[in-house]
Parts: structure tokens; sequence; C-alpha cells
């Protein structure tokens, strides 16, 4: 009896023992399901993102310098001035200019007027000059063609009798003022009888080789030299005449292109030479920065303003390969910024190249955002986070990016289900920086995701998704 009641003992402990056992299991598994921190599958909007950071920068910046030596006469622009393209910022005394640039004002007036007095009408006076000088050349024309004529033609032999006498009579006076200079050959050239009978000779001379002359051209012997020189003149009378009708016709028509550009190209050198004396502004623009004070002395390259076109903030983001074809111009982009807490603004994409920078082999695209809201609290220089907007998408199931996992070469997410977890495999879609797009999978609206699956469930160790 007593070796019974040892054995009913003996089972009353083992079961309760098992029994313990049992409870503890149960209460452990409750207590390792209470730890998990789930969140149910749902639908939802989801804007797809594509994150990078970058500086914040002015639409245009410009540093200008000083072009010539001088001293510094004014300075009309301070700090945080909002100054119009082409207002003036500072000038030199003139009296310090370099030569060059004193004159240049005479011939920025010298330039104007002969641009002005290209562009008016031609007067009374020149016209009337023109046309005297086509008929000049006209008159020469017909003079010369008369001459070259006479050499070439044949003549009438009354022509010709009477060059013949006219030869015979200028020979005859010929000797006779021989005759009368013989006596005086010898006299000092100073001689009054001398010189008188010398004239007289030389003017004897001349008209018997006249006469010869047209009696040759009348018999048709004009030599090769005077026929060359006739043709000459002819054709150079005929050359001037052309550029006389030329004259006329462009003083007519008015300055030509050529002529206006050359006046103008004398203007802007001067003008440029002016310019020189002074900084002006080549944009619409802030001042930045001022670098000089009245009675300076500066010399060309030396600083004097930067300008900053603040009308536009751009900042300047690195985009990886991987990325870069989801990103387009006029895609919409958030933007905030580690100065400027609790706040976000909203920007555009504006540039997209078409061509990477590689880095230690590494392949990143510059694509430029435009802010379209920025205040007086966002300035040039700050760091900013950037998100562009690449999708955005209506009524889609939705899993938190913590929660997915890698398990046996497939992304998962782990559902809680009676108890025990059960991994499902996905496909993903769009993702923005919380949650990602089912495309695919065993997943029902209101599946609860552990966000925290113990260590062992992911076979291959990785980190979450998403970090």
């Amino acid at each position: 009896m007593k070796k019974i009641l040892t054995w009913i003992i003996v089972i009353a402990v083992l079961a309760g023992g098992v029994y313990a056992y049992r409870q503890y299991k149960l209460k452990n598994a409750q207590d390792v399901v209470a730890s998990y921190q789930t969140e149910p599958a749902k639908r939802g909007a989801l804007t797809a993102t594509i994150g990078a950071t970058g500086s914040v920068r002015a639409n245009q910046t410009a540093t200008l310098n000083w072009q010539t030596t001088g001293t510094v006469a004014q300075v009309l622009a301070d700090v945080g001035d909002v100054v119009p393209k082409g207002q003036e910022l500072a000038t030199l005394e003139q009296t310090s200019l370099p030569q060059n640039i004193i004159l240049a004002q005479a011939d920025l007036v010298n330039a104007q007027k002969a641009l002005d007095d290209l562009y008016k009408p031609p007067s009374e006076l020149a016209i009337a000059q023109a046309q005297q000088a086509i008929a000049d050349a006209q008159k020469a024309v017909d003079q010369a063609q008369k001459r070259l004529n006479s050499l070439t033609s044949n003549a009438r032999q009354v022509d010709i009798d009477d060059a013949k006498a006219t030869v015979v009579m200028a020979q005859d006076k010929l000797k006779k003022a021989q005759d009368r200079f013989e006596p005086y050959a010898n006299k000092p050239e100073d001689n009054l009888q001398r010189a008188y009978f010398q004239s007289l000779l030389a003017q004897a001379q001349r008209e018997y080789e006249n006469a010869v002359a047209r009696l040759n051209n009348l018999l048709g012997s004009a030599n090769e030299i005077d026929l060359s020189v006739a043709q000459a003149n002819l054709e150079t009378a005929k050359a001037q005449l052309a550029d006389a009708q030329q004259a006329y016709e462009d003083l007519l028509a008015g300055p030509s292109e050529d002529d206006i550009a050359v006046a103008e190209a004398r203007i802007a050198a001067a003008q440029a030479t002016l310019n020189m004396a002074h900084v002006t502004a080549p944009f619409d623009a802030t001042v930045t920065e001022v670098h000089i004070k009245p009675g300076d002395q500066v010399s060309p390259g030396a600083p004097a303003f930067r300008l900053d076109d603040l009308s536009h903030l751009l900042v300047d983001v690195q985009i990886s390969e991987v990325d870069i074809n989801r990103v387009k111009v006029g895609q919409k982009v958030i933007i905030s910024f580690d100065a400027i807490l609790g706040k976000e603004y909203q920007g555009e994409v504006v540039s997209v190249p078409p061509v990477g920078q590689i880095v230690q082999g590494v392949v990143n695209f510059d694509v430029t955002v435009e802010l379209l809201d920025a205040d007086e609290d966002v300035l040039p220089g700050m760091t900013s986070a950037v998100n562009i907007v690449v999708s955005e998408l209506q009524d889609a199931l939705l899993v938190p990016n913590r929660a997915v996992r890698f398990y046996e070469g497939k992304r998962v997410v782990y559902v809680l289900k009676n108890g025990q977890i059960e991994p499902v495999a996905i496909t993903l879609g769009a993702s923005s920086e919380t949650y990602s797009e089912v495309l695919e999978g065993d997943l029902q609206v209101g599946d609860a995701i552990v966000l925290n699956p113990p260590v062992q469930f992911n076979q291959q160790g990785g980190p979450p998704f998403g970090r």
C-alpha cells in the first residue's frame, strides 16, 4: 500500500511539473508575441521620393573687378542693396585715369557724329557734286575715245593734204627759227636775245612735231606705244566714270550695312574704354560684398563688388546612376533645412545633365533644383535635404520599410497569424522614406506585419530593408 502511494505521489509531481512547464512555455510564447511590434498592412497614398543633400546657391553670381588704375571717387552701393542691370556702382576720379580713357570721350563724340551723319539724307550740294563728277568723267571718256579713234580710223584725203601742208609750213618755220638762234647759241644763258630766240625755236619745234604726229595719225602710221597709251587712257576714264556713277547711287541709297557696322564699332570701342572708369551691375542682383571705399587706389583685377541674383535660389544635388533615370525636369521637390526647423519648402527639378561625373569609380549626376517658395530664412550656402518626388500613388498596398527583410534571397515581411509569425514573399514597387508599394505577394489588408522579427528569422542576417 505504501509503495502504491509513493507511485501516486511521483506521478502527481510529474504531472504538476509537465503542467507547470507547459504554462511556462505558453506564458513565454505569449510574452514573445507581446514583444512583437506590428502594423497592419493598409492601402493609401504613397509619395515616392529620391533623397539627396546639397547647398543653396544663387541663380547667378558675379565678382566685379576693376579694369584700369585710378582712385575711387564714389561708392554708390552697399551690401544688401538690390540693383538693376546697368546701374553704376562705383566710379574713379577722372584726373587719376590713364590718358587713353580720358581721350575716349572725344573719340565717342566723333564716332557718334559720324554715325549720325550716315543717317542724314544727302544735301543738294553733295548730289550736285556727284552729278558733276559723272559729267566730268563722261567727258574724259569721250575725249579718250576720240583720241583712240583718231589713231585707228582712216582719214579723208583733204585732211591728209592739209596735214602735209601744215608739216611743210612748220618745217619752214622751224628752219627759220634755227637760223635766227644760231648766232646766239654760244651766248650766255642769261642773255635776253638768246633766250628770246631759243623760246621761238622751242615753239617751232613743238608745232613741227605736232604737225608730223597729226599727219602720221591720218596716214595710219601711229606706233604701238601711242595706241597702247590711248587704249589705257580710255579704260582709265571708263573706270573713273563707273566709280563716279557708283558714288552717286550710294549717295542716294544711303549708308550701307558695312558703313553702319564700322561706325557702331567705333562707338562701342570708345564706350568700352570709357566704361573702364566705372563698375556697373551686369544683371539684376543683390550686392553681397563691397571691397572698396572712396580714396582707394585700385589696379586692373582688383575686386570691387560681389553680386548675387537672389530672386531664384537653386540647390545642386548628386543623384546616383541607379536613380537618375527616374528623375525628370519638372518633378516636384520637398526641401528642408537643418537651420530652419519644422518647415518644408517646395521646389522643382530644373536641370538633369545627360552625362554623369565619375569620382573614385562612383558615377553621380549633378541635378539642379529650384526653390519655388523661398523666404528670407533661406540663405545661399545653407545645407538642405532634398527629396525629389518621382511618383505619387493612390490606393496602393503599403508596408513599412523597416519590416522588410531578405529571406532565402527574396524580400519578405513577417506576418503574425494565430500567435505564429510566417514569412510572406513580396515584390516591391515605388518607395518613400517610410513605406513601399507591394506589387505582388500573398499579403492582405489588415495582416499584422511584424516590425521587429527575431534575428533567427532573418537567415541571411542582413540589415533591415531600407537601412
